[in-house]
């Protein structure tokens, strides 16, 4: 079975180097690309065609909630898990409104979001 491909997007390089390195422990993920504002990542997720997108909602340049119509326009196929240290009961539902799959908040742990992808993914 092919890895999952995920594509990161969050302005904090520490969590993005966590997730590159921990995501893929199981063998079942693969991270492709990162972005560290909402315009890079548009342009990322077009040009690599993630299967998913873990996406920070609070991003400089374009925030995470705008750049969910564009990246799914630009990767159809692709399925977003949109990522926040807002709490679910705030940001949830204008997330999925905007195309989202799944909502996690920052403070899960890596288990919840790789089961987040991975759900997604099979969506």
């Amino acid at each position: 079975m092919r890895a999952i491909r995920v594509f990161l997007c969050d302005d904090v390089e520490a969590f993005r180097a966590l997730m590159r390195h921990t995501l893929p422990e199981d063998g079942d993920i693969e991270v492709v690309g990162e972005a560290g504002d909402g315009e890079e990542g548009v342009r990322g997720v077009a040009e690599l065609q993630p299967d998913v997108v873990l996406l920070d909602l609070s991003l400089p340049a374009r925030d995470g909630l705008e750049a969910i119509p564009e990246m799914l326009r630009r990767a159809p196929a692709a399925r977003i898990v949109a990522l926040s240290g807002f709490g679910a009961e705030r940001m949830a539902e204008p997330t999925l409104t905007q195309g989202a799959h799944a909502y996690v908040e920052k403070g899960e742990d890596v288990g919840a979001i790789r089961a987040a992808i991975r759900t997604a993914a099979t969506r």
